[in-house]
């Protein structure tokens, strides 16, 4: 896939790929919504499984990306068999958890007045008990190769890669930092699809200081497993929750009294 830009040979600073998940969900749940004749609100609630395509899509475009630069995937998103340590996943780990679910609490008590916003529902809603079991296997399992491969892997490493051509080291990491966090707590905005700025906001801000940190310590470091891990288990409480309030309805229905 060449990003050659034509006449010039020069190549486009931000890697083009990186909008690609918040178009692609805008797209499914605007389309999805029409097919069924129901408001994207409606349809909320399949945002996991939607994710989960959406997961296996984008890791398949990241092979062949990768295929085409003359890389494997592992490759591209700089993985090192031997080079983790214990203490680096634990603390990635820690670190998702209390910055992913405090900043979430934090972005619902000031635009909402409740670290449990009505909107927040949205991400449990219950769905088939079949595709509940199946998602909590798919998703945490997909979730990080195809994020953090497309944010981290391809987005910081072509980032820094150019920049380190132009041989602007200050601008190069600043680049490399911000345009990748910014896209990755963007698409959380169409995760699911709502047509409310309040709430697009709230998701924005959820999920930014985390998209900052993993950039921040992918590009210091270069070494994706322990974000990997840390953003599957995230993904994985969520994938518990929408399996708790779908095999057993009274749950959701407690978590809505409680709002």
């Amino acid at each position: 896939m060449k990003e050659d830009t034509g006449m010039t040979g020069r190549k486009p600073p931000v890697p083009i790929l990186l909008p690609v998940r918040s178009a692609l969900f805008l797209l499914t749940f605007v389309i999805g919504a029409a097919i069924v004749g129901k408001s994207v609100d409606e349809i909320g609630n399949w945002w996991s499984v939607v994710a989960t395509v959406m997961n296996i899509l984008v890791i398949l475009l990241l092979f062949f990306v990768a295929k085409k630069d003359g890389k494997s995937y592992g490759e591209m998103i700089n993985y090192r068999k031997g080079a983790t340590k214990a203490k680096d996943v634990v603390i990635m780990s820690l670190i998702s958890v209390f910055v992913g679910m405090g900043c979430m609490y934090l972005a619902g008590l000031v635009l909402y007045g409740s670290i449990f916003p009505p909107v927040s529902l949205k991400m449990v809603a219950p769905i088939g008990k079949p595709l509940a079991i199946l998602n909590v296997l798919l998703l945490p399992l997909t979730v990080p190769f195809a994020e953090d491969g497309l944010y981290l892997g391809y987005g910081v490493n072509r980032i820094a890669e150019r920049g380190g051509e132009m041989a602007n080291e200050s601008k190069t990491k600043w680049m490399a930092i911000a345009i990748p966090a910014f896209f990755y707590a963007l698409q959380h905005c169409f995760i699911p699809t709502m047509f409310d700025v309040k709430y697009m906001v709230y998701r924005f801000l959820s999920f930014l200081p985390l998209t900052v940190i993993y950039c921040i310590n992918y590009y210091k470091k270069r070494n994706p497993v322990p974000i990997m891990v840390g953003h599957g288990i995230l993904d994985l409480a969520t994938a518990m929750m929408i399996f708790a309030t779908s095999v057993f309805p009274g749950v959701y229905d407690e978590l809505a009294g409680m709002m």
